[in-house]
């Protein structure tokens, strides 16, 4: 795989997992009773965006490990994947 190829996927692995994990442990302003003038109710009180970017990196760097060793150790057979039709039948 080409360095390229790597940070476009694990780009693409991070934010699938991002938005997986954004909603984990939210709780709304208006269930905590505390809603700010102004806000809306339902914006989160706390989003612990630091917290959620730290999780999602360890899960997306795990995910892409197993990933990289899958595709790089050839341990999917490619067939799987062959989409063209078969025209000796």
């Amino acid at each position: 795989m080409s360095p390229v190829l790597c940070i476009a996927l694990y780009f693409v692995i991070w934010w699938m997992i991002l938005f997986a994990v954004l909603p984990l442990g939210v709780r709304s302003q208006f269930e905590a009773g505390e809603v700010v003038p102004g806000s809306e109710g339902a914006a989160p009180q706390q989003p612990m965006l630091l917290k959620k970017v730290a999780i999602t990196t360890v899960i997306a760097t795990i995910v892409f490990a197993i990933v990289y060793l899958v595709v790089t150790r050839h341990l999917m057979p490619h067939q799987i994947f062959d989409l063209t039709p078969n025209l000796n039948q």
